[in-house]
């Protein structure tokens, strides 16, 4: 008897899911005016557990800014939006993006932002005493190592960071963390089910929302999207090493076509640039360029392809530079962009713990594209950084309440087009919008994609199956016309941001 209750109650146990564990009482949240200077908005914080293990123990709080509905009689709800990083401040976006994105639903959605735990004004995590030691620390070495004699140096500098990044915020400062952070602030703004809207890192957000409380989701759009199983195992190398260059390669076809700056030829133009800067650096003016500084400007093109005009103006003046062989041998606020993203990704995945594990992908991310290793050596940081033991590795395959709306580019640098649809593969009740044009995320600059993405967040209407968004014109040919008046802001960082 004993052995058949203590299997009922095992058996049970394992049927909890997160999202069915007790939850704690929603916070209280008091909304004030903002700051003059964001006239129409209020901000707010409210406190959540530090450890959602211990919901009566310690708290961190969450700070807030919404823009209320206009049409407070036909008001359905709360848009919440992340615009990805991590370590980008959804507080900052909505404050650029609010309005638009509240007339896009006609005004029936308070938009809420926030600064996920650990973000910009949420409890900060701080790894540097000073802005001028952080920049002090990237300034001592190369963006990525690029030659051998730079890649041991490089891991020791990086791997130091958990020491110097080890505080209670950073113990818990999974997705999952922020997704159950998420759920609460859904029941705190009184909304049964919830309405969200994420992009770039993001969308993995949105999809870890999705798999950990799939019964709570009223309309789930992600754009810009990242492969969960990708992200959470340490594999996200296998997509970054080849989606950049895959942008880049389109750069210099209508580049060539439309015969730009760094035309003719402009992608044996790029290849004689690298092979000459990786030599000597190049100078320009009062600034030395060296290797992994022109991999990095390049690397925008994968991001807006409405830059691509100045991103081939500086890469002819370089290339000229190069082959006329013009080469050389006040402290800002302290933004935690830089620290914020390792704390969460190093949190979220399980990194390899040796420097020859890192050596070894390196050279496996070299062989996708020039572009793989600025993408992989800055998880060096998470060498010695544990990952949470609360974070979410899946499974990635919950049926939603509502449909979940995953939207992708073709020719996307920092999340790739397969990313998109993989997890239109791997959610059962989703569909598929592709823009068929070049940077990242379309709601920046498909406005087919972006009426798809209002109309589904307003009446849960999702797009006919194969929807494809037409490409903008050639960006060299029509930058100027192109969606005038939006906002095309990517997230920065110093590295490797979403």
């Amino acid at each position: 008897m004993r052995s058949s209750v203590l299997g009922a109650v095992v058996a049970l146990l394992a049927a909890l899911t997160p999202a069915a564990q007790a939850a704690p009482p929603a916070p209280l949240i008091a909304w004030t005016a903002c700051a003059p200077a964001r006239p129409g908005f209020e901000c707010a914080t409210f406190t959540v557990p530090l450890d959602h293990d211990e919901p009566r123990g310690a708290t961190t709080t969450v700070a807030l800014t919404r823009k209320p509905a206009a049409d407070q009689a036909g008001r359905i709800g709360s848009l919440l939006f992340n615009p990805g990083g991590p370590g980008a401040s959804g507080i900052d976006y909505v404050h650029a993006w609010g309005e638009k994105m509240s007339a896009g639903v006609h005004g029936r959605f308070d938009v809420v932002g926030f600064d996920p735990r650990g973000i910009g004004r949420s409890n900060p995590l701080r790894c540097f005493a000073s802005e001028q030691e952080r920049v002090e620390f990237l300034a001592a070495g190369p963006i990525f190592p690029y030659e051998p004699v730079q890649e041991r140096p490089f891991f020791d500098r990086y791997r130091s960071l958990a020491a110097k990044c080890d505080q209670p915020i950073a113990r818990h400062m999974s997705t999952a963390d922020v997704v159950r952070d998420l759920d609460l602030l859904r029941r705190a703004l009184g909304d049964r089910k919830l309405t969200y809207f994420g992009t770039s890192y993001g969308s993995y957000i949105g999809t870890t929302y999705a798999n950990m409380f799939p019964g709570n989701v009223r309309a789930l759009a992600i754009d810009g999207v990242l492969d969960p199983e990708l992200w959470s195992s340490g594999r996200q190398v296998e997509a970054d090493r080849t989606a950049t260059a895959e942008v880049l390669d389109e750069f210099f076809r209508l580049c060539d076509e439309a015969s730009c700056a760094f035309g003719p030829n402009s992608k044996q133009r790029w290849r004689a640039l690298l092979e000459s800067v990786r030599a000597q650096p190049v100078t320009l003016g009062t600034e030395v360029w060296t290797y992994d500084e022109v991999i990095a400007w390049a690397l925008f093109a994968g991001f807006a392809s409405e830059g691509w005009t100045d991103v081939a103006a500086v890469l002819d003046q370089l290339a000229d530079a190069s082959e006329a062989g013009l080469s050389t041998a006040a402290a800002p606020d302290y933004d935690n962009f830089f620290d914020a993203n390792l704390g969460t990704m190093c949190a979220d995945t399980e990194f390899p713990r040796t420097f020859g594990a890192y050596r070894a992908v390196s050279r496996y991310a070299a062989a996708g594209s020039d572009f793989g290793p600025y993408w992989w050596w800055s998880n060096s940081a998470c060498a010695d950084w544990p990952a949470s033991p609360d974070r979410y590795a899946g499974p990635w395959r919950a049926r939603t309440s509502a449909p979940v709306l995953v939207v992708g580019n073709r020719f996307d640098g920092s999340t790739g087009f397969r990313g998109a649809q993989a997890v239109a593969r791997q959610l059962p009740n989703s569909r598929l919008l592709e823009y068929a044009g070049w940077g990242h995320i379309a709601y920046r600059r498909s406005q087919c994609a972006i009426d798809h993405i209002h109309s589904y967040l307003l009446h849960g209407s999702l797009p006919p199956v194969g929807t494809v968004c037409a490409a903008n014109p050639n960006p060299f040919l029509d930058s100027a016309s192109q969606l005038a008046g939006h906002d095309f802001r990517r997230s920065t960082g110093p590295v490797a941001s979403r």
